[in-house]
């Protein structure tokens, strides 16, 4: 083994020791399933914002937005800019107003459990639904999580890897370990665990994410170099492409399909329960100007990674890049010392690490809240911890046979759970907060649209039409909100229970709008 490979290897074992140790930390504050699940509705602001961040973003902020504008250019940050404007308004309309309502009704924990107690649904119909929706999608979003770790591992750490030379990890035993060392400190650590590790990860991604930009214009003697190299380039192209223009080569139903991902937001499961678990609905406020001041410059560092590539890799013909997407792993292990190098490298298993963590923690409380909670038993608060755990390993389990197949498409599975979650939930929970006279039965009819929609959609092929080209979010959400309103209309209004915990939500909200005393982030 070579230094090279040592200090890399070092570098990611404390990562991975640090993880374990926050996980084992928050086990100790578990004491009961609305801890293990919800960490108690106790969280700050800031380590609600971080973590909702952390989880949202996994390695296309690292690896997937800086390959496509280091391919395409500023044309492919479409979706950067739908994402933060999604994020900013979830913030903004869903976050205080779901905080509030889920605690009057019926302190709920989860979604499906919020959903059967607004509407008072005494059939169950309503919760089972969502709890498979969110097992089926999180499943699969699960398995890409561990996919992606597998395939990193191995390229890093592969006998053909640029990065370390002298050892060799293959697929299986890459995704295993990522897996392992996840489900270690989300099984003991729950919904804390997962919220703790989310913050130290997405603080060290938006640390690699600046630094490596930062360091690389130096390198290159600053800005102005930069726009040369990259000008350069561009011309060495052919002229085919401007790394600098939002609109070269851009088409309306590619810019409207990167916008509509910012829609997704309203119905992610693992990032609104963020929202549920804030300590009150003021701290939303805080938590939005965190959360997108984070968001902002970690996109932004993303962008400059991408812009410096380009410029850097033209001034050195010497070094070569192979994979768009490994541009801002190249930088980093050129630029810096091999345990820099390593944390970097680090940075980009913390972004998937922490979108799996906070994916079991809801597939485990689908399993265990909303599914087999139905029995009507609850057993003791020790029992109802470990049940919740046994959910993380189930699903894990499974979600890793699905992984064994190396040839899975990680970008796929994402954007079909992305789409299937925004289009299923994200009408359903707007009109659950925003209009009275939502019924149980338009909220169903929703999200069956919803995910119907989506999912035919997406197995449409743009030959047959060319609008089967636009990203199936966008139609899924627009057919569940037009279906939730008007099945409303037709059915049977709110009973008078209903409408009381309706009542009892608008004072809460108006409440909510007078001056708040001062929080700390």
């Amino acid at each position: 083994m070579d230094q090279q490979t040592f200090f890399l290897i070092l570098a990611i074992g404390l990562y991975f020791a640090a993880m374990i140790a926050i996980g084992l930390y928050a086990a100790r504050k578990n004491t009961d399933l609305d801890d293990y699940m919800l960490a108690g509705r106790d969280m700050k602001p800031s380590v609600a914002a971080l973590s909702a961040g952390a989880s949202d973003m996994s390695g296309w902020l690292l690896m997937g937005l800086p390959g496509a504008i280091y391919a395409s250019g500023l044309v492919e940050g479409w979706m950067a800019i739908g994402l933060t404007v999604g994020a900013w308004v979830n913030w903004k309309v869903v976050a205080p107003r779901l905080r509030s309502y889920t605690e009057i009704a019926g302190d709920s924990i989860t979604i499906p459990s919020f959903l059967e107690n607004r509407f008072r649904d005494d059939t169950h119909v309503l919760r089972i639904v969502a709890g498979l929706l969110i097992l089926v999608f999180f499943t699969f979003y699960v398995s890409s999580g561990m996919v992606a770790g597998g395939k990193f591992v191995e390229s890093t750490f592969g006998p053909d890897s640029f990065y370390a030379q002298g050892i060799s990890i293959n697929y299986l035993t890459g995704m295993i370990v990522v897996a392992g060392i996840t489900v270690l400190y989300t099984l003991f650590g729950g919904f804390l665990g997962a919220s703790l590790t989310d913050v130290a990860q997405g603080l060290l991604m938006f640390l690699a994410l600046l630094l490596v930009p930062v360091f690389t214009i130096v390198t290159m003697g600053g800005w102005d170099a930069v726009v040369e190299g990259v000008r350069a380039a561009d011309a060495a192209a052919g002229g085919g492409v401007d790394h600098f223009s939002l609109f070269r080569n851009a088409t309306l139903i590619g810019v409207l399909s990167s916008l509509a991902w910012g829609l997704g937001y309203f119905g992610q499961p693992h990032i609104i329960v963020r929202f549920m678990a804030l300590r009150t609905p003021h701290d939303a406020a805080v938590a939005r100007r965190v959360g997108i001041g984070w968001m902002a410059l970690s996109v932004f560092g993303a962008v400059m990674v991408a812009l410096v590539g380009i410029a850097y890799f033209q001034a050195n013909p010497g070094t070569t890049l192979e994979d768009p997407e490994t541009v801002f792993l190249v930088l980093a292990s050129i630029l810096f010392h091999p345990f820099v190098a390593g944390l970097v490298l680090a940075a980009v298993l913390a972004a998937i690490m922490s979108t799996l963590s906070s994916q079991l923690i809801v597939c485990s409380s689908a399993l265990v809240e909303d599914l087999y909670m139905l029995r009507g038993r609850r057993g003791s608060p020790r029992t109802m911890v470990w049940l919740g755990r046994i959910g993380v390993l189930v699903v894990a389990l499974v979600a890793g046979l699905l992984a064994l197949n190396p040839e899975a498409s990680v970008l796929e599975l994402v954007s079909f759970a992305w789409a299937g979650f925004g289009a299923a939930f994200g009408p359903v929970i707007l009109l659950a907060l925003y209009w009275e006279r939502f019924t149980s039965w338009g909220a169903m009819a929703a999200m069956v649209t919803g995910a119907a929609v989506a999912w035919s959609w997406s197995a449409a092929s743009a030959d047959t039409w060319e609008w089967f080209g636009l990203y199936e979010l966008l139609p899924g959400f627009l057919a569940a909100l037009l279906v939730g309103v008007l099945v409303s209309l037709v059915t049977r209004r709110p009973d008078h229970v209903q409408t009381r915990i309706g009542d009892e939500f608008t004072a809460s909200v108006a409440a909510t709008t007078r001056p708040a005393p001062a929080v700390r982030p």
